[in-house]
């Protein structure tokens, strides 16, 4: 260490050079800088450097600047500077890309990386080092609030592009995944206490989280709720025994904001290194337990060497050329955000009306009926921690007003039934865009949650709650969102659609959501409904795009929409406890026998495809499909292969995903391509030993365009190695 003596030796430029070098590693360097940091300097590093004073002025900050942790300017420590968020970076005028659930719904893991690098150099532009764009919760049920801001029901297609994501923002900022673990719940998110044992834990709940660790990302931010009794900033069993001792995470864990951390000492025990973003329970706590000797330096000194180690070790690799604000909302990422808004739009049904289908747009029509309440409006998401405030935005009468400047287009909101109904009669087709906004899901921090006593929260000082209690009342501010009350669209807008499309048969519904939306009540009564979620910035152009047929609807639903939401687990927003098992999504709706209306991997394009299996290679984790894909129909168009596992034993078959690829083709086109399997699904985990295993049953594999109900095409699963 002799070597590293005095300021300038220890600096972190001076380290990063030398780690460059090869001359010290991260881990070395770190430990340098925590020779040189003082007591007050170490305890400074694990929570946020924003005091409970200035907490009024947090929300502006967040959009101003990166909120920072940790900065020591002594020895040039940066901290951790922080930036939501899954969507885009919520600082400044950034650009807004649809929402994560909407590009889940691409399966296009190449394109999420390259939103990715997008978020990643608008993030760095700004000021940001540290990303907490990869959220990876999975979709229990889809009233959750905040669906939105997941990738879907299924571990491995979320894997598959949380760690593209990843992969996409690393090479700019340090990325953080969350929420660890089992969020999937808003209103209730502070409290809720979620029993779950340990093979749902580990093969349902965890494996898409440990894929994203396995990818390197460099930082775990831990959720509100309670797991198996205990806040996840006190839960050693997920936070050490899982995350460090059985994945063998090497990054820093920093806590969900301002109501993450309910014990200063407890939770530096437990293994979460930084309290964010503000000096709270730590800066109140730590000092005095140090004194009193409750604090063992030790503890201390780990979590600053695991925040020091990251972040030097990204400083040294990162790309070295600086982004200028230019990149920010550039054309180059307004192009890439409307491209993966019409990748993400599913196209649920698509009948003939007469001739020929409704969609695309018939070049020929001459007046244009856009109806209802979100027609004129860009729409792009909730208005909590995630939002995004782009330089501008496209709603779907814009980008149709664009596309179309010959045809006649009338728009009405549709609060007058009859006056819809009456434009759609005299038009040759009507569109009808209904569905959800940021009042009717999204982030929530109700009113009455001021209550801290009820959160399990420590501080009992009056100056304390009072400024607390302005955050959530200005957090309410944003919008009411939260939890979903209903699977359905407002009744107003099931009025809506049935007036309309008995007064022109040509009438295709746009629907703008988070999640499944239930459409029994209507969906025979229209010939088209497509799903385009909340599509960004560009998402009116997009729309434009996908139902003139300048580009095809590519999504594939990265959630099952049932017939009936009794089919699907139990879910109550308010809820204290909660049990999670095995059994959601369209694995419940198999395992029951309840048809999906809309099975999970499913969407139609404007062109029809075959598929078909070829060969398999698999080994005890992974393995590969080899698939034949043609192009059957009169134009280009995209598909996605997707691969499933099934125990053919059941009386009813329950197919796992474990493997997928996109692929587009010109007509007539044909393509034999490899499918990287991921053999989790039908895997299973020894609690005792930790020791992974074939799952018993007799396994088949079969290659599909959604989650399968037919098994005729189902061939044997390979042994491991054949």
């Amino acid at each position: 260490m002799a070597q590293y003596q005095g300021a300038t030796a220890g600096t972190v430029d001076a380290c990063v050079r030398r780690i460059r070098a090869g001359r010290q590693t991260a881990a070395e360097a770190a430990d340098q800088l925590i020779a040189e940091l003082t007591e007050d300097e170490l305890l400074w590093l694990l929570d946020g450097d924003t005091p409970i004073q200035a907490a009024l002025k947090l929300m502006s900050r967040m959009k101003a600047g990166p909120v920072v942790g940790g900065a020591v300017a002594r020895l040039g420590i940066p901290g951790i500077r922080f930036s939501d968020g899954p969507r885009g970076v919520i600082m400044g005028h950034s650009t807004a890309f649809p929402v994560t659930m909407a590009r889940a719904a691409t399966w296009d893991p190449a394109l999420e990386r390259e939103v990715g690098t997008a978020i990643g150099l608008e993030a760095r532009a700004q000021g940001a080092n540290y990303s907490a764009a990869v959220c990876v919760n999975l979709l229990r049920h889809p009233a959750w609030g905040r669906a939105q801001e997941c990738y879907g029901e299924d571990p491995v297609l979320t894997g598959r592009m949380g760690v593209a994501l990843t992969r996409g923002l690393r090479p700019h900022v340090m990325a953080c995944v969350k929420h660890f673990a089992l969020n999937s719940v808003e209103n209730s998110r502070f409290k809720v206490d979620v029993t779950v044992d340990e093979h749902a834990l580990h093969e349902v709940y965890l494996p898409h989280f440990r894929a994203v660790v396995a990818a390197g990302v460099d930082s775990v931010m831990s959720s509100y709720n309670s797991v198996n009794g205990r806040f996840l900033d006190v839960n050693k069993v997920l936070l050490t025994d899982v995350l460090r001792d059985e994945w063998g995470f090497e990054g820093f864990v920093t806590s969900d904001w301002v109501f993450g951390v309910h014990d200063a000492v407890g939770s530096l025990e437990a293994g979460l290194d930084v309290e964010m973003p503000l000096r709270l329970v730590r800066a109140r706590g730590l000092p005095a337990a140090r004194e009193d000797g409750r604090l063992p330096h030790h503890l201390v000194v780990r979590s600053a060497h695991r925040v020091l180690r990251t972040t030097l070790a990204h400083l040294a690799t990162r790309e070295q050329a600086e982004p200028s604000l230019e990149v920010v909302a550039s054309p180059a990422h307004r192009a890439l955000a409307r491209r993966a808004a019409t990748r993400a739009m599913v196209l649920l049904k698509n009948d003939p009306v007469g001739a020929a289908a409704i969609l695309p747009l018939d070049a020929s029509i001459g007046r244009l009926a856009v109806i209802g309440r979100l027609a004129a409006e860009a729409n792009i998401g909730d208005h909590g921690s995630s939002m995004v405030d782009p330089p501008s935005t496209s709603a779907p009468l814009d980008g149709l007003r664009a596309a179309l400047p010959g045809i006649e287009i009338s728009h009405l909101d549709g609060s007058h039934i009859a006056a819809a109904a009456e434009a759609a009669a005299r038009a040759d087709a009507a569109i009808l865009v209904v569905g959800m906004d940021h009042r009717d899901e999204g982030e929530r921090i109700q009113n009455d949650d001021a209550d801290l006593s009820v959160l399990g929260f420590p501080f009992t000082l009056r100056p304390v709650r009072r400024v607390i209690g302005w955050l959530v009342r200005t957090r309410s501010q944003f919008g009411r969102g939260g939890d979903r009350a209903t699977l359905t669209l407002h009744a107003s807008d099931e009025r809506l659609i049935t007036a309309v499309a008995a007064a022109n048969p040509r009438t295709a519904v746009v629907l703008i959501g988070g999640s499944a939306l239930i459409v029994e009540a209507w969906r025979e009564r229209v010939p088209a409904i497509l799903h385009a979620w909340y599509p960004g910035m560009e998402g009116g152009r997009a729309l434009a795009d996908v139902l003139t047929g300048a580009a095809e609807p590519g999504g594939r639903l990265p959630v099952a929409i049932p017939t009936d939401p009794a089919h699907l687990p139990f879910f109550d927003a308010e809820a204290r406890t909660i049990t999670y098992d095995a059994w959601w999504g369209q694995r419940k709706l198999d395992r029951d026998g309840h048809p999906a209306a809309f099975p999970f991997g499913f969407g139609l394009g404007y062109t029809t495809f075959e598929h078909a299996l070829v060969d398999q290679r698999v080994g005890e984790t992974d393995g590969t499909a080899t698939v034949r894909v043609r192009n059957t129909g009169a134009r280009v168009g995209s598909t996605v292969a997707q691969v499933y596992a099934v125990d053919t034993a059941l009386e009813r078959p329950v197919p796992r995903l474990v493997g997928f690829r996109r692929v587009d083709l010109d007509a007539g086109g044909e393509v034999t391509l490899d499918v990287a399997l991921d053999l989790t699904p039908i895997r299973q985990r020894d609690p005792r030993t930790r020791l992974w295993s074939r799952r018993p049953g007799s396994w088949g594999i079969l290659v599909a365009a959604h989650s399968p109900s037919v098994f005729d095409d189902v061939a044997p699963l390979a042994a491991p190695g054949a």
